[in-house]
């Protein structure tokens, strides 16, 4: 009989820690032998031991691979693996996955993302606060309101997730235009309303609303950086529900300051949690949220399955899925 594989799940304390990995762990067949902790290195022993790390949102450096000598594969709960170091890993010859491919967190980043659009065209957040202070600022905030319906959507990352934003764009009568490195075949644009793909600096100079989907990487590290930030129009929106450091806060920060951007809505943040300090926390016209574009009930469910489908595959000899290294 084989022995059972190790498997170290780590659950940030920021997404659930401990009681989150907890039920993680009831969902692995019996042959594998789980601990939970919040930091890969809280157990050294189980470290050493671990044949897999499944981690949410938990970093697994250098460090941690280096003193992991039986490890095989590190299985991100997420589209994301940014919070992983890939180069070290593949020179270690560990498979880096996500889960990528199910799907899991799509639905509930594109509701997100227009939960996001739709606040900010109709003012909410300062409509709901003038309200509570006796102030009826119907006059001072109807110059300002706005309609979806007409308006371009620039969608960055045709993804499973940019996908399903442009469904809903297409619901609301919006144009989709969208960049990335590859063009999807012309059915699959026209059934995203006729989807067009172009450059993103165009993207940025004719969208009405901007929306970033795609992973953080060294490429796309602050790709909106402050001279890509000046291209936009200032009645344009920025949405970003993928990863904070896509975007140059401080640089956005200026640009809402400076009215030469008409908001912003933000469910991300470099660091998570952001520091008091951050001036985007500050900054007018902005709509934020705690990182909750993947933490609904249905998705946390489905992210788990997902996660623990991928490993347990793993354990049974399948080929790696969605191995980003």
């Amino acid at each position: 009989m084989t022995a059972p594989k190790n498997v170290l799940a780590v659950v940030a304390p920021h997404v659930g820690g401990r009681t989150s990995g907890a039920g993680l762990a009831t969902l692995f067949p019996g042959e594998a032998n789980v601990t939970v902790v919040e930091r890969a290195d809280e157990d050294p022993r189980a470290l050493r031991a671990a044949h897999v790390i499944i981690t949410a949102l938990s970093p697994v450096t250098a460090e941690h691979l280096a003193a992991a000598p039986e490890l095989e594969l590190v299985q991100c709960a997420s589209h994301g693996f940014d919070y992983v170091d890939v180069e070290a890993a593949r020179a270690r010859a560990v498979d880096v996955c996500t889960i990528g491919s199910s799907g899991a967190e799509a639905q509930n980043v594109a509701e997100q993302t227009f939960a996001l659009m739709l606040a900010l065209a109709k003012q909410l957040v300062p409509a709901h606060t003038a309200l509570v202070e006796a102030d009826w600022a119907l006059p001072r905030l109807q110059r300002s309101l706005t309609e979806l319906s007409g308006k371009t959507l620039g969608i960055v990352g045709l993804g499973q997730i940019g996908r399903e934003v442009a469904r809903r764009a297409v619901a609301f009568d919006m144009s989709v235009v969208y960049a990335g490195r590859r063009r999807l075949p012309r059915e699959s644009e026209a059934q995203l309303g006729g989807a067009r793909h172009v450059p993103l600096d165009e993207l940025l100079r004719t969208s009405d609303y901007v929306s970033l989907h795609v992973p953080l990487t060294e490429e796309t590290r602050q790709l909106l950086d402050a001279g890509r930030l000046a291209l936009l129009k200032p009645t344009a929106f920025v949405i970003n529900t993928a990863r904070g450091a896509l975007i140059d806060q401080d640089a956005l920060a200026d640009a809402l300051e400076k009215g030469a951007l008409a908001g912003a809505g933000i469910d991300v943040f470099d660091p998570e949690p952001p520091t008091p300090a951050l001036r985007l926390l500050r900054a007018p016209g902005v709509v934020l949220s705690p990182h909750v574009g993947g933490v609904t009930r249905e998705t946390l469910v489905r992210i788990a399955l997902a996660a623990v489908q991928n490993v347990a595959g793993h354990l049974a000899g399948d080929p790696p899925r969605d191995v980003v290294n």
